[in-house]
């Protein structure tokens, strides 16, 4: 029997969560990521805008996934991915037994990310999207709200700035569909600045940022809240647009 203050340890292998085919990676040579927290079983990495997360096919280089396989001289295991066009925090495991852990925290909600976007036009207050979301028959690349199949999705969003052109958002996924933000703030009247699919006539360049990773992190069951830095040219954005921000962590 387990009493109370007891502690156990277990040891893990590694090959008890492995598949062969699993996380196969073409190791990127001399990889730099923006690393914004490590520990033995996890990376928090800062992901530029224009890197795919993950290849789509066999032998793909240049994604996040191929440099954090290089960083780690091997293995890397993706928990989650953001879009393309997306930058900011990411967190990518080190080794397999993290992942169900990590998987775990985030379907409880416990661990998620807090973005920011630029979008058009003045965005109002703070409240919620509830709009289900599926497949836009007209286009494979496209979601819309109650298309083919549209599932349950929930965003969160608070205005920080806006004036009559622009609006500074915060957002937050209650769910996680594909294009999720890009769609409920392209259905609300407000699509975000640069966005290539939901905003074609905007200026090139996606003004989306996952800028707070909140973190469990396994096993001690810390609680982190992990800043991205905004990319230059989103900082600069802020400027020409008129939006002041002053970022969590700054004093």
């Amino acid at each position: 029997m387990v009493q109370p203050g007891d502690v156990i340890q277990m040891t893990f292998q590694g090959d008890e969560f492995r598949t062969p085919t699993a996380n196969q990676y073409v190791p990127t040579l001399h990889s730099q990521l923006g690393i914004l927290f490590e520990n033995r079983d996890l990376l928090v990495v800062n992901k530029p805008r224009g890197q795919k997360t993950h290849p789509n096919d066999d032998g793909e280089t240049g994604t996040l996934m191929n440099d954090a396989a290089g960083y780690l001289g091997g293995q890397a295991y993706m928990v989650h991915r953001i879009d393309k066009q997306t930058s900011g925090a990411i967190i990518i495991a080190k080794n397999p037994v993290v992942v169900p852990v990590l998987d775990r925290l985030i379907a409880a909600g416990k661990i998620h990310r807090e973005y920011l976007a630029v979008v058009d036009g003045f965005l109002q207050g703070a409240g919620q999207w509830q709009w289900p979301i599926g497949d836009d028959p007209s286009d494979p690349w496209r979601r819309k709200v109650d298309g083919k199949g549209a599932q349950r999705a929930v965003t969160h969003y608070q205005t920080i700035v806006a004036n009559h052109d622009h609006s500074l958002v915060c957002l937050r996924l209650e769910t996680g569909r594909t294009h999720q933000l890009r769609v409920h703030l392209a259905h609300s009247g407000h699509p975000i600045v640069g966005d290539p699919i939901y905003n074609p006539s905007s200026p090139a360049g996606m003004l989306l940022h996952a800028a707070h990773q909140q973190l469990i992190v396994p096993f001690s069951m810390q609680n982190m809240v992990i800043d991205a830095p905004l990319p230059d040219y989103f900082a600069q954005t802020l400027v020409k647009y008129n939006l002041e921000y002053k970022n969590k962590g700054d004093s």
